[in-house]
């Protein structure tokens, strides 16, 4: 009997048990798994092989760009759960949306002994990419699809496009948008194109009059939408990327006296706590993003006891939630 055919018995790797017989730690769940094993098979480690060195705890750099972000911070909830469970430590980066210091922080992670990386980042360059092939380490992306990554991602596309349903679903034809950059594939890209396709599918005429950008912020919100009424005050109804666009937005409308959702309507997507504060609720899609950072977190965990470099994609569902503002 072999460390291999233990490993294969308790349906683990042989990594989880060289660390359950060098007192490294091993998962509750695990550990059940391989002592059944070993008893059932009589099974005794060579001592010469046991090392004396107290094992490390392993960590996984989880890279962010934004702390203060409701999405940001459900997702590392799920992540750290996960990890909490396994007994994994967690090195958490935030780069306050800068990519020079997302750069900085791959760069400097090659000093580190980092097990595996969850990245999350609004916009994902080809430095990035090369960065994080050179780390030699799982990596697990969430929040965008990346085809040389295992990647968790939300159906930006399916979210934009139903909740710009719900707006000509309501009677309301003539439709605007606040977007953020394209540049970033999810919330940009992606919503854009679920935006401008429900529209064609309903037969109405995408106007680039209607369509404004905004940054993540209240503040670009409010501003985007006193820009948007200035160029189509006809507008009746208004799609944005977020929530926080979205009640942003909702601050301007009802400063000049328009009534919502009776004059213009208007949607989000998130589901963040604000949306059920705000007079009135707002009609948004749900992100699962506790759970997509508990999955990213199984993923990369999976990768790492297998010692395989998988390339899984999984993209998350929503669901519509409404509410008062359309």
């Amino acid at each position: 009997m072999t460390v291999t055919e233990i490993a294969k018995r308790a349906g683990v790797s042989k990594a989880c048990v060289s660390r359950y017989f060098n007192h490294g730690y091993v998962s509750e769940e695990k550990k059940e798994k391989i002592k059944k094993v070993v008893e059932e098979t009589g099974y005794v480690p060579n001592k010469k092989s046991q090392s004396t060195v107290p094992a490390k705890k392993p960590t996984i750099g989880v890279m962010i760009p934004k702390i203060s972000s409701e999405s940001i911070s459900r997702m590392i909830a799920g992540v750290s759960q996960v990890l909490n469970r396994e007994g994994y430590r967690m090195l958490l980066a935030d780069t306050e949306n800068s990519v020079e210091k997302e750069i900085q922080y791959l760069q400097s992670f090659h000093q580190d002994e980092l097990d595996g990386l969850i990245f999350i980042a609004a916009i994902i360059t080809q430095q990035h990419q090369e960065l994080l092939q050179s780390l030699n380490i799982p990596v697990v992306i969430l929040g965008q699809k990346i085809t040389e990554y295992s990647c968790v991602y939300h159906d930006d596309y399916g979210a934009a496009k139903a909740m710009t349903e719900r707006l000509i679903q309501s009677q309301k034809k003539k439709v605007g948008a606040i977007l953020v950059t394209p540049k970033d594939k999810a919330a940009g890209e992606a919503r854009h194109l679920g935006y401008t396709d429900a529209m064609k599918g309903n037969s109405i005429p995408v106007e680039e009059h209607r369509i404004v950008y905004s940054d993540f912020t209240l503040e670009s919100g409010y501003d985007a939408a006193e820009k948007l009424i200035t160029q189509a005050p006809d507008t009746e109804g208004i799609f944005c990327a977020t929530d926080t666009i979205a009640i942003g937005a909702m601050q301007y409308l009802k400063g000049i006296g328009k009534r919502i959702p009776e004059d213009v309507a208007i949607t989000g997507i998130g589901h963040s706590r604000m949306t059920e504060i705000v007079s009135p609720t707002l009609t948004t899609a749900h992100l699962f993003y506790k759970s997509t950072g508990m999955e990213g977190a199984d993923m990369l965990l999976k990768m790492i006891e297998s010692g395989m470099d998988m390339k899984k994609k999984l993209k998350m569902g929503f669901e519509v939630i409404q509410q008062e503002s359309c």
